[in-house]
């Protein structure tokens, strides 16, 4: 292999090796990298926040570049360690940005609780899903807050990570952590952060625009492998996720609804309020049986998405190959 060749190769092996680590060992259980980046975000909250969107940017700012610097200065150390070097240290960041399985334990463990009508259980999971009041939720609305929630995060927590990977290296991962960690943070539309977190969602929004709709598009693949239809997986997407409020998790769960043929959306409920979602699906409403198909769903995209952005970090690095002027 040509020398100029070698980081697309570390890179395509290190998103592979770290996508085997996470379905091996799913997320570290203590010293998080990303939890850590959490503490250090809410430790500059204190300082940076105001009722503004000005103040907002500049929180992003300054937690993207500190994510960036440091995923630069990680990429240049381990250039040092060559082909060898570069693989690990790609593979390790990999492993501590992904939260596939994690993502599918928590869907399943969901599942087991809906179908063992432990629903005090189910309650206490959903806050480690997302931001909706449970204790106003039944075995349905429990069961929908889940699954869009999987859905979703499918994009969120692996398929952009490994897309950005593929496309930036140890930077690229960090970078889009950073940024899906801080909109989930605060690119809330809640009082306090309305303003103060727009530059956050907007900024996690445009980082997510292939990202989702890869993940639509491998959802529309792996139909076939829950039982669905790849037809209901596209028709649903192409009619229904313009309709949702967010350009990018529209996509994700209505592609996913298509494929598990049944129906999202509706009347859902948050800390700061109500909000009134569009149906997604034409199916009927999903049932907590639905949930392991889910999962399924889920980890097949997944494994599609690492095989994708494998490959697309090979042609990068054949193509800058082939632009590289001849000396």
């Amino acid at each position: 292999m040509h020398r100029t060749s070698r980081p697309a190769g570390a890179r395509a092996a290190g998103l592979l090796l770290g996508f085997a680590a996470d379905r091996a060992f799913a997320d570290p259980a203590r010293w998080h990298p990303v939890a850590g980046f959490g503490r250090t975000a809410m430790a500059l909250e204190k300082a940076t926040y105001r009722d503004r969107r000005s103040a907002g940017i500049v929180h992003v700012a300054v937690l993207v570049g500190g994510a960036a610097g440091l995923g630069v200065a990680a990429a240049r150390v381990a250039r040092r360690g060559g082909w060898a070097g570069e693989t690990a240290a790609t593979a390790v960041a990999t492993w501590a940005v992904l939260g596939g399985t994690s993502l599918g334990r928590t869907g399943s463990s969901m599942a087991a609780h809906l179908e063992a009508d432990d629903l005090a259980a189910a309650r206490a999971l959903l806050p480690s899903l997302c931001g909706r009041d449970p204790s106003v939720l039944g075995v349905d609305g429990l069961t929908r807050a889940t699954l869009e929630s999987v859905a979703e995060n499918t994009s969120d927590s692996a398929v952009g990570a490994f897309l950005w990977g593929a496309v930036a290296g140890i930077p690229g991962l960090f970078v889009y952590r950073a940024s899906n960690t801080l909109d989930a943070m605060v690119g809330y539309r809640s009082p306090k952060y309305r303003n103060f977190g727009w530059a956050a969602a907007r900024w996690d929004d445009l980082l997510n625009l292939l990202p989702a709709r890869l993940t639509g598009a491998l959802s529309v693949v792996a139909a076939p492998t829950v039982g669905g239809s790849p037809k209901e997986a596209w028709e649903a997407w192409r009619r229904d996720a313009s309709q949702h409020p967010s350009p990018n998790a529209g996509v994700a769960e209505a592609s996913a609804a298509g494929a598990l043929g049944i129906s999202l959306g509706g009347r859902t409920e948050y800390a700061h309020g109500v909000e009134m979602r569009p149906v997604l699906g034409s199916g009927p409403s999903p049932r907590p049986v639905d949930l392991d198909r889910a999962v399924r769903l889920s980890t097949a995209v997944q494994g599609g998405a690492a095989l994708v952005s494998a490959t697309l970090a090979v042609a990068i690095g054949q193509f800058r190959f082939r632009r590289r002027p001849r000396r």
